[in-house]
């Protein structure tokens, strides 16, 4: 190898290098690279960190509001069967207040005809015969071509007394809001 040398131009030092105003150098561009890098990676696992939680806590408020479906469904059930109780009682107690009805309604027919009540009411406890004014016109007309007096006969039929209704049912009716309704189906 053949070495061109002109005494006059300086000799190049390997070692040492010159730095060029204005440019950084590359160990400072490295630093502030590596700077940055260790910035983002700090935020995306900050990110990550509370990603985590807020699935968590999301699941946990999931499964709180499954357990508060089932509550809600225990206590309509609840609900309902507090509400057939109270049906029930009512249709006893409408059943009762319309016997009672009939008895009395009964034992004011009876006075207008000059019975007293207290003798031809049934004893307490006691079923009611099934016939009591059922007589009809047409008895009441037979007995009477039977030859009986019409000065002394006394009609032998008495004001048919209304038996009570049918027991009332009552029909439940669920909206999608989750309400409950009932109505009276006669």
């Amino acid at each position: 190898m053949t070495m061109i040398s002109e005494p006059d131009v300086p000799a190049i030092e390997l070692g040492h290098r010159e730095t060029v105003p204005g440019k950084p150098s590359r160990a400072r561009m490295i630093g502030v690279i590596a700077a940055g890098a260790l910035l983002v990676t700090a935020i995306n696992v900050t990110a990550a960190v509370y990603l985590y939680r807020g699935v968590n806590d999301l699941k946990t408020i999931e499964a709180r509001l499954d357990q508060l479906g089932q509550f809600e469904q225990r206590i309509g059930a609840r609900i309902d069967t507090v509400n057939n109780g109270f049906q029930s009682r009512f249709e006893t107690l409408d059943r009762q207040l319309q016997a009672s009805f009939g008895r009395i309604n009964g034992d004011v027919a009876r006075l207008e005809q000059g019975q007293p009540a207290a003798a031809s009411a049934p004893a307490p406890g006691a079923p009611e015969p099934s016939m009591l004014g059922n007589t009809t016109v047409a008895d009441a007309s037979a007995a009477y071509e039977g030859g009986a007096d019409p000065a002394d006969a006394q009609p032998s039929f008495k004001r048919k007394v209304a038996p009570p209704g049918p027991n009332p049912s009552y029909q439940r009716i669920q909206q999608p809001d989750g309400k409950v309704y009932y109505k009276k189906i006669n």
